[in-house]
């Protein structure tokens, strides 16, 4: 624990709040979305600019504390334990440049922000499904878009440069002409090289969509889920989907057509103009089962929350995944054996989302797995000790789905407890991992930046 006048020491070189443990509002500071985990730092700083991020890593540094970054919390990592622990969320300005199609985000910026600034311009952005993850975290770790990620790949491949406080506490601007090896690693290796303050990246000339979603009863989960497998064996790369398999518990929130209640959720989104063309690519799944709701049609951007419709309320949840490389009539077979209506599942989500497209084409930036087809993922409500049954269900369904799996996963579906060496290395392609490994210990040799999906650094050779 800081002593009183370190802690003094900080906040008189910070703008933004310095907390220690027992001052009134520490708690609120250092809650994240997913309360499954509590920070407990030695000291949190609330930055308000770069420059407050480069007081804080150096107080780390100085005082051999490891340092952690907290924007919104969707993910869960490490808890930052002893650690200084950076909040981002002051940080939010956004500019487009609307004629060059790019935007300029800072650290604390979620989604929501950028689509209302782009759209106005006809522009959009590779975002998440939810309005209110963090973009930064979300582009550093790949960023998989439900809009448009097979029609223009990874959000970390449109990232036009960075600005980064390593763990020297140098600010730099980093692009693939200064710092190229930090630049290629950063997109794709999260919070492992430095504490990413502001990040430019390329927007889109889209201003509409055809997407929305298809529900039907979980008693129809084989003839939909058959049809899906077949429908993404075939679709274009204008089209992103994803299935979910919901018993959503009748909470405060949960709509009535899933309280309670075990749902399938097909969600489509289509890039192309042609509507009829669009009806026509969907008319297999509507004639797989009867729809209990149908909220397909043409779309403005800027409702893009309404494909998914995340939860918007914080609340602590585990996270488990997998990456396929098909989904074959056997691997249908698992999923419903698993997850179906005759399963004892005791799981929130079992979902899959098709990849491929442009996420399966080369770039020159660390995100790995490019190979895979679709990505598993599975959720669980509730807090870690309380989750033994989860834990014990997701770990045998992941060992069932192997003869399908790439042996891969996607990092921002990993979770806190993915944490170890072999769980990281699954992240990523092994020339890549190796390189990143060379770049972590040229830029932060003792591990600074290792509450996180750590990546060590290489060892230093003679």
């Amino acid at each position: 624990m800081l002593s009183s006048p370190k802690h003094d020491t900080l906040a008189a070189q910070v703008t933004g709040p310095v907390l220690g443990p027992d001052d009134d509002g520490f708690a609120e500071e250092c809650a994240p979305y997913n309360l499954a985990v509590t920070h407990r730092p030695a000291v949190v700083a609330g930055a308000v600019d770069a420059a407050d991020v480069q007081a804080a890593v150096r107080f780390a540094a100085a005082h051999d504390l490891p340092v952690a970054v907290l924007a919104t919390g969707h993910q869960a990592i490490v808890p930052a334990d002893g650690a200084v622990l950076v909040t981002t969320r002051r940080m939010n300005r956004v500019s487009v440049d609307a004629e060059a199609r790019t935007v300029r985000v800072e650290a604390g910026t979620i989604w929501q922000q950028v689509v209302d600034a782009a759209t106005p311009h006809g522009l959009a952005p590779l975002n998440g499904s939810s309005p209110l993850v963090g973009v930064v975290g979300y582009t550093l770790g790949g960023g998989l878009s439900p809009t448009m990620g097979r029609t223009h790949g990874w959000a970390s491949d449109h990232v036009t440069s960075l600005d980064v406080v390593t763990a020297d506490g140098t600010a730099r601007h980093v692009d693939a002409t200064t710092d190229p090896d930090l630049f290629w690693a950063l997109r794709g290796g999260k919070s492992n090289f430095g504490v990413v303050t502001a990040m430019e990246f390329a927007l889109f000339p889209v201003t509409r969509l055809w997407a929305g979603g298809l529900f039907f009863s979980g008693d129809d989960t084989e003839a939909v889920l058959r049809a899906y497998a077949d429908f993404t064996a075939t679709a274009p790369d204008a089209l992103s989907s994803s299935i979910a398999l919901l018993r959503l518990p009748p909470l405060p929130g949960i709509p009535e057509l899933l309280a309670g209640k075990f749902t399938l959720h097909v969600r489509i989104s289509y890039l192309g103009d042609d509507t009829q063309e669009a009806e026509h690519l969907i008319a297999p799944l509507r004639a797989a089962a009867p729809v209990l709701l149908d909220t397909l049609g043409p779309m403005p951007y800027e409702d893009f929350a309404q494909i998914h419709s995340d939860p918007v309320d914080p609340a602590p949840f585990a996270e488990y995944t997998t990456l396929l490389s098909a989904l074959t009539p056997g691997a249908v077979d698992t999923i419903l054996e698993a997850a179906g209506p005759g399963a004892d599942c005791p799981v929130q989500f079992v979902e899959l989302r098709h990849l491929g497209g442009a996420l399966g084409r080369p770039a020159d930036n660390a995100v790995g797995n490019r190979n895979a087809r679709y990505a598993l993922w599975i959720v669980a409500i509730g807090m870690p000790g309380g989750l033994t049954a989860q834990d014990a269900y997701a770990d045998a369904l992941l060992a069932r789905i192997r003869p399908w799996s790439t042996g891969g996963r996607y990092l921002n579906f990993m979770a806190a407890h993915d944490n170890s060496v072999p769980d990281v290395r699954t992240a990523y392609d092994e020339a890549a991992y190796g390189r990143l490994r060379e770049v972590k210990r040229r830029y932060d040799p003792d591990n600074l930046f290792r509450l996180n999906h750590n990546i060590p650094p290489s060892e230093a050779t003679e």
